[in-house]
């Protein structure tokens, strides 16, 4: 529920975040009504129950064919969303991060970490957070294949596991692998 500046409180849907009686339009209609049974029962039978059906029935002009086109189109929509929610769900469970230890000259060597985005991190911040706590530089930068990845100067590529699992629960542990690169030497 929410106030206006008239001071009157509004309700909301919690599913679908519109007023209970625009929910039938929504693509979760079945998930609202639901929601609105459980949390507000009155309000519930004030929309749904037999004599709000029987009145919007009197009211509506459409004819059963297209009132059934429109609720296999509403249930189409529906499943599509929770399709894509699905697709998004396990593409993130699927995807890994990587930490990867390049050398550089000599003995120096960065951390790069790559695939956080996947899981809805903010880069820029996660990579002052890491310089931060490891007191060295880190910035975010494009890898040769064009997508962002977080680079840290330093070997810390256990520690940043350590530190991701941590602030980052959202983030299995079995998701997170490690890689070196090294520089090949150069023939003398």
């Amino acid at each position: 529920m929410a106030q206006t500046a008239s001071g009157k409180t509004v309700l909301y849907c919690d599913v679908c975040s519109l007023p209970p009686e625009y929910c039938e339009f929504s693509a979760s209609r079945k998930k609202c009504e639901q929601w609105l049974m459980e949390a507000h029962p009155r309000e519930h039978e004030r929309l749904y129950g037999d004599q709000a059906i029987a009145q919007k029935m009197a009211m509506t002009t459409l004819s059963e064919d297209k009132e059934a086109k429109e609720a296999a189109k509403l249930e189409k929509a529906e499943q599509k969303n929770e399709a894509r929610i699905a697709r998004n769900q396990e593409k993130k469970m699927s995807s890994k991060v990587l930490i990867k230890r390049v050398e550089r000259n000599k003995r120096k060597s960065v951390t790069s970490v790559y695939g956080l985005h996947v899981f809805g991190i903010d880069l820029k911040s996660t990579a002052k957070m890491l310089a931060n706590h490891f007191a060295c530089g880190g910035s975010v930068a494009k890898n040769p294949q064009g997508q962002d990845e977080i680079v840290v100067q330093g070997d810390f590529s256990h520690e940043i596991l350590d530190l991701l699992v941590a602030k980052f629960p959202v983030i299995p542990r079995a998701n997170i692998e490690f890689a070196a690169e090294e520089k090949k030497k150069k023939a003398q």
